[in-house]
């Protein structure tokens, strides 16, 4: 197992921002106030081409911390954020770059990059949460959630398929291509987030992946819009849907 090393800290907006490492992965780990009881996790996976405290991830972070009294933690995916690219990671970037110049669909080559990021990426996330639950704040009982939208839900899905610890989720805005496999196995409750307009996904992707979710207790919410219209209260919908299978944070002991 890799010891969790943390870098650096401070503290805003009533929670406490820790950066770490785990086996050289960078890392942000999101708390309530010291002196705050155990409280449930929820790992959240950023979008391609951000990073690990894109205003994406802080705001839902904040949302998290400040409403449900979760720990959130971040990390790096590979090729992104302060991690170096590979060459393979620069190849499949210009090709992106160049489909999206001449006007052809990014699906495939977006579907089969980010399925090659999240091979590598779970075993990260695997790590990441066993050094995680060492921490006495988090443990090894407690409760843990994922929350990751587009390149998120790629590398999402086959971790949540893989790792039984993660016991609710929050998906949405892939195609089900890569992902419907693993997607068949996960039984945990899940909500999924889709736009009706999307200009990449057609709808009929979109459904078809909610649909493979083997969970009996799967919610979809679908909205109006864009690709990347996603409208904000969705976070707040995923705040309400951890609090309900996660839990709160507990009390500290006298």
């Amino acid at each position: 197992m890799y010891a969790m090393q943390f870098t650096a800290q401070s503290s805003s907006n009533g929670m406490v921002e820790r950066d770490f490492a785990v086996g050289g992965v960078p890392g942000v780990l999101w708390s309530p106030p010291s002196g705050a009881g155990r409280a449930p996790l929820v790992l959240m996976g950023h979008g391609g081409g951000n990073h690990k405290k894109s205003p994406a991830m802080s705001g839902r972070a904040l949302r998290l911390v400040a409403e449900g009294g979760f720990h959130v933690a971040v990390i790096d995916a590979p090729g992104h954020g302060d991690r170096p690219r590979t060459a393979h990671d620069e190849r499949e970037i210009a090709e992106l770059y160049r489909a999206r110049a001449a006007g052809e669909p990014e699906g495939p080559i977006v579907v089969r990059y980010n399925a090659h990021l999240a091979e590598r990426a779970v075993p990260e996330w695997r790590a990441t949460l066993d050094a995680l639950q060492t921490l006495p704040e988090i443990g090894e009982a407690g409760p843990v959630g994922y929350f990751g939208l587009n390149m998120g839900t790629a590398i999402g899905v086959p971790l949540t398929a893989t790792d039984p610890r993660i016991t609710a989720a929050v998906f949405g805005l892939h195609w089900p291509d890569a992902l419907a496999d693993p997607a068949r196995r996960i039984t945990v409750p899940i909500e999924f987030a889709m736009q009706w307009d999307d200009e990449h996904i057609p709808r009929a992707s979109a459904l078809a992946l909610f649909d493979a979710f083997g969970s009996q207790h799967k919610t979809l919410h679908v909205n109006s819009g864009r690709h990347k219209e996603l409208p904000r209260f969705e976070a707040d919908s995923a705040v309400r849907f951890f609090v309900r299978h996660l839990g709160r944070a507990s009390t500290p002991p006298a």
